[in-house]
C-alpha cells in the first residue's frame, strides 16, 4: 500500500507532549504526577448522584443539542456571573467535553489557509484543532515579563491578510496567567479593528485566585463575534463526565452544531443531569475545592521558588510554570531525569509552544501530601544538577 496513507494534516501535528510522560510515569511504582490537569477530589456526591438517578431513568440520546434544561440553566448561570446572554434554544450547544467544543468550531468557521492567532505558552490541543481544520496557526509569544498576558501590539504584528482569528485560553494553561480586564480590551479592541473571531477557552473560569475572571463575550461589542467555550471538568471535578458546552451567535452555533450532529449524537446523557445538578446545587463544592488550591498554589510556588526554580505567580488554574533554563538543562531533559531519578512527572514547557522553552509545567491539582513530597524530590534533584 502506499507509504502516504495518513493525511498531511495528522502527520503534520506532532503527539502530545503530556500524554508521553503520564504513559511513562503510569508504568512506573511510586511516581508522583503533576503531570495531568486532573482534579483528585471526586465529583460531588450530590453531583455523582444525579448521574445515576438519570441512569436508572433513562439511557436514550438526549436532543442533539442537549438536555434543554441543562441548556437553560447554563444560560442562567452565563448571564447571571458575568452578564453574557444567550438564547438557551439556539446559542448553546453541550459538547463532549471542551476539546470536541473546540475542534468542532475550528471545523465550521476555518477554511482551508485561514490563519490563527495562537497566543503561547497554550493547551496543546489548541494549534492540533487548528490543523485539523486545514488551517494555520501563528504563534504569538508571551511571556514571564508580560505575565504571560498577550498584548495588542503582539497580535497586530502577527496580522496578516489571511488572518481570521485569535484563539485564546485564560485562565492560561500551563501557566496559570489570569488576563486583566485592561488587556481583553486591548485583545477586543485588535478583533474589532481587523474584523477577526475570537475563540475564547474559559475551562478555567471558576479556578481563580484573588483576581477576577474576565469572559471574554461579555465585553463592549465582543458577544456578536466570539465562540465561548466552557465546560465541567475542573471547577465541578468532572473530567470523566465529559461534558463541555459552546456559547456562540446563532449562525456561528448552528454550523458548529452540524459538525456536531454527524460527530456526536449527544453529549453522555447522564452526565447531563450530572451538569445539571452542579449548575444547580454545586456552588458550595466548587467554592471548596477552589480555596484548597489556592492553599496548595501557595506551597508549591513557594517550595519551588525556595528550592532554586523561579516561578511565575498563577493567578488561576492549577499550574505553576517554574524556569529550569538556568541549570543547563533542556525542559525534556529535566523532565526525563526528574521522572527517572526522582519518580516525579511533570511536563517540558516547550509541549506549549515555542514560548514555554525553559519551563516546565507543574500541576498542582493533587494532595498536599504529595505536592510536599514532590518538592523534597525536586529539591533533591536540582542540588545535584546545579
Amino acid at each position: 500500500m502506499s507509504p502516504d496513507r495518513i493525511s498531511r494534516r495528522v502527520n503534520a501535528v506532532p503527539p502530545s507532549g503530556i500524554r508521553r510522560f503520564f504513559d511513562i510515569a503510569a508504568t512506573m511504582p511510586d511516581v508522583i504526577s503533576l503531570g495531568v490537569g486532573e482534579p483528585d477530589f471526586i465529583t460531588p456526591a450530590d453531583i455523582r448522584a444525579a448521574g445515576q438517578r438519570s441512569v436508572d431513568q433513562t439511557t436514550a440520546y438526549t436532543s442533539n443539542s442537549g438536555l434543554k434544561e441543562l441548556r437553560v440553566a447554563l444560560a442562567a448561570h452565563l448571564n447571571a456571573r458575568y452578564g453574557a446572554d444567550y438564547d438557551a434554544e439556539n446559542e448553546l450547544l453541550m459538547t463532549v467535553g471542551v476539546s470536541e467544543a473546540m475542534l468542532g468550531a475550528a471545523l465550521a468557521v476555518l477554511n482551508p489557509g485561514d490563519e490563527v492567532l495562537v497566543p503561547e505558552p497554550c493547551f496543546v490541543a489548541y494549534p492540533a484543532c487548528v490543523t485539523f481544520a486545514d488551517a494555520v496557526p501563528v504563534y504569538v509569544p508571551t511571556s514571564v515579563a508580560d505575565g504571560f498576558q498577550v498584548s495588542a501590539a503582539a497580535l497586530e504584528a502577527a496580522i496578516t491578510p489571511r488572518t481570521r482569528a485569535i484563539l485564546i485560553g485564560y485562565p492560561n494553561n500551563p501557566t496559570g496567567a489570569v488576563m486583566s480586564r485592561e488587556r481583553m480590551l486591548e485583545v477586543a479592541a485588535v478583533a474589532e479593528r481587523h474584523d477577526l473571531l475570537v475563540i475564547s477557552d474559559e475551562i478555567y473560569d471558576r479556578l481563580v485566585y484573588g483576581v477576577e475572571h474576565v469572559c471574554f463575550a461579555a465585553l463592549p461589542g465582543m458577544r456578536e463575534r466570539t465562540i465561548l467555550l466552557g465546560g465541567f471538568s475542573k471547577a465541578y471535578a468532572m473530567t470523566g463526565w465529559r461534558l463541555g458546552w459552546l456559547a456562540a451567535p446563532a449562525d456561528i452555533t448552528a454550523a458548529v452544531r452540524k459538525v456536531h450532529q454527524y460527530a456526536i449524537m449527544s453529549a453522555p446523557t447522564m452526565s447531563q443531569y450530572a451538569g445539571l445538578e452542579a449548575l444547580r446545587f454545586g456552588e458550595p463544592s466548587v467554592r471548596e475545592m477552589c480555596a484548597e488550591y489556592d492553599r496548595r498554589r501557595k506551597v508549591i510556588v513557594g517550595g519551588l521558588n525556595s528550592i532554586g526554580l523561579p516561578t511565575f505567580e498563577p493567578q488561576g488554574a492549577f499550574y505553576a510554570f517554574p524556569s529550569v533554563a538556568h541549570l543547563g538543562l533542556s525542559s525534556d531533559q529535566f523532565c526525563d531525569r526528574l521522572l527517572m531519578e526522582e519518580q516525579v512527572a511533570v511536563v517540558p514547557g516547550d509541549a506549549f509552544g515555542p514560548s514555554g522553552a525553559g519551563h516546565v509545567r507543574a500541576c498542582y491539582a493533587t494532595s498536599m501530601d504529595k505536592i510536599e513530597e514532590a518538592l523534597e524530590r525536586i529539591e533533591r534533584f536540582v542540588r545535584r544538577v546545579s
